[in-house]
């Protein structure tokens, strides 16, 4: 199964997709999005989704993140089908286990950094552990940064704020769909530094979608898809052969 890891790295699977089908609309007007795609991801690993525009890649994303529902094929995050969950029971499980940076930075205007950064562990009602909090604003630089609100930071310090958000709960997965889009290459480069940091001291596993090569080359592999299916993966990906390979799917 390609996007599996092999060997000893297939144990301490945190999430695993099995032949997921998504299909937009019915009838004559039908468009399969994905066509049987299966995958596994492993704790402490860190991997890019590459793909050409409709390739997929954020279809693919947004149905392991359980915010899009797969039309068949199943799900498994942290032994949990959540596939089969209802919709507050799936509502619950993104908020409590799964972790979310977009490139739409997603914070409440009104509410300071520090503010935004515990608000996913208030609604769910967690008490927040003093220590992480300090090692996760620290690692991301925000310390000087907690008193103010969005409109008074840089692009690149509002994506360390969701960064810092999407930590603080010590998710089994986050997920991170070009998050660095909005940026400028420098404040991108710290933003892809601290995620590479969550993966390699403190065993976060991150899933990112990028169309950018020098973005996937932060990851441990590469899964690239091209109409619907996972058709390559590259494992310790350089810049160059991220490029090589995204020209070969694009033709």
């Amino acid at each position: 199964m390609i996007g599996a890891p092999a060997g000893a790295r297939a144990t301490g699977q945190v999430m695993v997709a099995a032949d997921v089908v998504k299909t937009h609309g019915s009838g004559d007007g039908a468009v399969t999005a994905l066509r049987g795609v299966s995958a596994a991801f492993v704790r402490g690993e860190f991997t890019a989704i590459m793909g050409p525009s409709g390739s997929g890649k954020s279809t693919f994303l947004h149905c392991l993140a359980g915010l899009d529902a797969v039309t068949s094929g199943s799900v498994v995050v942290g032994g949990i089908d959540i596939t089969g969950l209802s919709r507050t029971r799936l509502a619950e499980l993104r908020r409590d286990r799964l972790g979310f940076v977009f490139q739409s930075f997603n914070l409440l205007p009104v509410l300071t950094a520090e503010e935004n950064i515990r608000l996913t562990a208030r609604l769910a009602g967690r008490r927040v552990d003093p220590a992480w909090f300090d090692t996760v604003v620290d690692a991301l630089g925000l310390r000087a940064r907690l008193g103010h609100r969005p409109a008074e930071m840089s692009g690149g310090q509002q994506q360390r704020v969701a960064v810092a958000r999407a930590l603080l709960t010590r998710p089994e997965v986050l997920f991170a769909d070009e998050p660095t889009g909005n940026l400028d290459s420098r404040s991108g480069a710290e933003v892809l530094g601290f995620l590479r940091a969550a993966v390699d001291t403190h065993r976060q596993t991150v899933v990112m979608v990028t169309h950018d090569p020098v973005a996937a080359a932060h990851a441990d592999r590469v899964l690239f898809l091209a109409d619907g299916a996972i058709v390559d993966e590259l494992a310790e990906p350089a810049i160059d052969a991220v490029h090589a390979r995204m020209r070969e799917i694009e033709g």
